[in-house]
C-alpha cells in the first residue's frame, strides 16, 4: 500500500466534470484507489461517493493504492489532480 498527498490543482467545478473523469482514471487500475480527505476515505472508483466530497481546488488530499499497479494507480490520480488547465 502507498499513499501520496497532493494538492488539487485542477478546476473541480461540476460543471466541466471532473469527478466523473476522476472516476474514469481510477478505474483504468486493478489496484484498489481511495481518496482521504480529513476523516472521509472514499473508493476513487465510486462515482458517488467521490462526489460525496465536493473536491475543491487548493484542497490537500492523500491518494492511497492498494494492489498490483499501486504505483501507477497513486501516479495516475496524482498527475490528474494536479493537472493544470
Amino acid at each position: 500500500m502507498i499513499r501520496k498527498s497532493v494538492t488539487i490543482q485542477n478546476n473541480m467545478d461540476m460543471e466541466d466534470r471532473p469527478v466523473a473523469h476522476l472516476v474514469q482514471e481510477a478505474s483504468q487500475y486493478a489496484s484498489q484507489v481511495y481518496i482521504l480527505m480529513g476523516s472521509k476515505k472514499i473508493n476513487a472508483k465510486s462515482i458517488m461517493g467521490m462526489m460525496s466530497l465536493k473536491l475543491q481546488k487548493g484542497e490537500d488530499v492523500t491518494i492511497i493504492a492498494d494492489g498490483q499497479d499501486e504505483d501507477a494507480a497513486v501516479s495516475g490520480v496524482a498527475t490528474f489532480l494536479g493537472a493544470q488547465k
